[in-house]
């Protein structure tokens, strides 16, 4: 079982409001796409990653970022789609994974992702097809329409869905397919795989595991990498 990453980075990166594109701004020793890239290819169990940038990106991606940080495993990079569901199809249209391999799907722009908890990840993919990282919400949330609170949920069971996201290969690949030809839209690729009725299991992630949305979140993560706890494996 070979175990493939797709990198979605072909955002545009409207909330941030930089002229440069987030997943190319400078993290620390290089730019957030780097720093996510050279983490995934540290991993054992990673047997390629595949790169999806914007088609018109594509050269400079290439040269920026995989030969000016040399990094390994690196598959290819493929031009992406008009949202984000589109480049991932995309991707598993030009992966070279077979039935029975997984899938990992990751955020470009999310460099500090945990790897200790991706071993269990890819196990429970190719035990259950699906499995997302996540971490438990702590703040009250609370139900709004038009300015005021409706109700207080009930948070026992609300998590956080983060990424890595794992798949048996076929599973994602159908369930693309299927989201694709009925015009349904979904808000990560695990939830593609819940409107098909398919199970998605759980695996504990990491309040670190920060999406680099807004300029707040690349100081944060700047912080993180100065002090450490970003570089645990």
């Amino acid at each position: 079982m070979n175990v493939h990453v797709l990198v979605p980075a072909a955002g545009a990166g409207r909330r941030f409001g930089a002229a440069v594109r987030k997943q190319y701004l400078e993290l620390q020793d290089g730019p957030v796409l780097a720093v996510t890239l050279q983490r995934l290819a540290r991993h054992p169990l990673v047997t390629s990653i595949l790169v999806i940038a914007p088609e018109a990106e594509l050269d400079y991606c290439r040269q920026q970022v995989v030969e000016r940080f040399a990094i390994g495993k690196i598959a290819g990079l493929i031009a992406g789609g008009t949202e984000r569901q589109d480049s991932v199809r995309n991707g598993l249209a030009a992966c070279a994974a077979g039935d029975e391999d997984i899938i990992l799907i990751h955020d470009g722009v999310r460099p500090l992702f945990p790897l200790a908890p991706l071993d269990r990840l890819v196990e429970a993919a190719a035990t259950h097809g699906a499995a997302l990282l996540a971490v438990p919400v702590q703040d009250t949330v609370k139900e709004v329409v038009d300015g005021r609170v409706v109700r207080t949920v009930e948070r026992s069971r609300l998590w956080l869905a983060q990424t890595p996201q794992a798949f048996a290969c076929s599973r994602i690949r159908d369930a693309h397919q299927r989201a694709h030809q009925a015009g349904y839209r979904g808000t990560d690729d695990a939830s593609l795989v819940e409107w098909c009725g398919w199970p998605v299991v759980v695996v504990p992630g990491s309040p670190d595991n920060l999406k680099v949305t807004t300029p707040s979140d690349l100081v944060l993560a700047r912080s993180l990498l100065v002090s450490g706890q970003g570089k645990e494996l």
